[in-house]
C-alpha cells in the first residue's frame, strides 16, 4: 500500500520534470531567439537560460555573427559589349532577428540570390576599363544597393568584394598589346624630356665657360683624364693657349683677305668703264 502511494506521488513528479526539461533552452551570445506563442510571435530570447512552455511556445534560433558568401561565377556583358565572367564574395549579418524570421523564408538564401543579380545588374552598366580600374567604387556601389534591398529582411550586408575578372583570351592580348604601346609611349616622352632638359643644361654651361675662360682649361683636361683611365693610350697634349693663337691668326688672315678684296672691287669702280665704251 506504501508502495503504491511512493509510485502515485512519483510518476506526476517525474512526468512534471520532464514537461520542464522539454522547455528548456540555452541560447548563445551570438545568437537570438524569435519566439511563436501558438502560432503567433510573442518577442525575442536573448542570451542565457530560457524556458518555454512545453507545446505551447517555440523559438527559433538566429545567428548574430558575420556570414561569408561567396556569389558563384556570373556571366556579364559590360556597357562596351565584353563578355566577361566575374565571381564575389558577400559579408552579411542579420541584425533584427525578428525581421529575419518574419519577413523571409529564407534570408540566406534569399541574400545570396539577391547578390547575384545585383552584381550582374551593376556590372552590366559599367565599362571594361572602369571594371579593372575602378573595383572599389563598384564594391561600395554593390554593397549600397544590397544593404538597401537587404534592410526589410534585417540583414545588414557589410561590405561586398568581387574576387576575380575572368577575360577572354582575345581581350586579354589586346589588353597586352595596350600597356605596351602605353609603355612605349611614356619611354619616349621621358627621353624626350631628358633631351630637353640635357640641351637646357649644355646651353648653361656654354655660357659659363664662354663667360670663364679657365673653365674650359680645367674641362680640357678633366677630359684628358677620363680618357686615360679607359685603358693604354698615348696622348699628346696640346696646351689650349697654342689653339686660340692659331685660330686668331686664322681669324686675320680671313680679314685681311677680306680687306683686299673689298679694295680690289673699289679700285675697279673707281676705274669707270672701260674705254670706247657708252657714256
Amino acid at each position: 500500500m506504501q508502495l503504491t502511494g511512493f509510485f502515485g506521488v512519483l510518476i506526476p513528479v517525474a512526468i512534471l520534470f520532464l514537461l520542464f526539461l522539454s522547455g528548456v533552452r540555452i541560447v548563445n551570445e551570438y545568437q537570438n531567439g524569435v519566439v511563436f506563442r501558438l502560432g503567433r510571435f510573442v518577442g525575442l530570447k536573448r542570451a542565457g537560460f530560457r524556458w518555454l512552455i512545453p507545446f505551447v511556445e517555440r523559438m527559433v534560433i538566429i545567428d548574430l555573427r558575420t556570414v561569408a558568401r561567396d556569389v558563384p561565377p556570373q556571366d556579364v556583358i559590360t556597357r562596351d559589349n565584353v563578355s566577361v565572367k566575374v565571381n564575389a564574395v558577400v559579408y552579411f549579418r542579420v541584425i533584427h532577428a525578428d525581421k529575419a524570421v518574419l519577413q523571409v523564408e529564407d534570408y540566406l538564401y534569399a541574400t545570396s540570390q539577391l547578390a547575384q543579380t545585383t552584381l550582374r545588374s551593376i556590372l552590366g552598366q559599367v565599362e571594361l576599363d572602369q571594371l579593372l580600374s575602378e573595383r572599389e567604387r563598384i564594391n561600395h556601389e554593390i554593397q549600397q544597393v544590397l544593404d538597401a534591398r537587404t534592410d526589410p529582411w534585417g540583414v545588414k550586408v557589410s561590405n561586398v568584394e568581387v574576387k576575380h575578372i575572368d577575360l577572354p583570351a582575345e581581350m586579354q592580348r589586346a589588353i597586352a598589346r595596350q600597356a605596351e604601346a602605353e609603355r612605349e609611349r611614356r619611354a619616349k616622352i621621358i627621353a624626350a624630356e631628358g633631351e630637353h632638359q640635357a640641351a637646357e643644361k649644355l646651353s648653361m654651361a656654354a655660357k659659363v665657360l664662354g663667360r670663364y675662360p679657365a673653365t674650359l682649361q680645367l674641362r680640357y683636361l678633366q677630359t684628358l683624364v677620363e680618357i686615360t683611365t679607359g685603358g693604354n693610350h698615348t696622348i699628346l697634349p696640346i696646351p689650349l693657349d697654342l689653339l686660340r693663337t692659331l685660330s686668331g691668326v686664322k681669324a686675320h688672315m680671313e680679314r685681311a683677305d677680306d680687306g683686299h678684296e673689298d679694295r680690289r672691287y673699289t679700285e675697279d669702280e673707281e676705274e669707270g668703264p672701260p674705254a670706247g665704251g657708252l657714256s
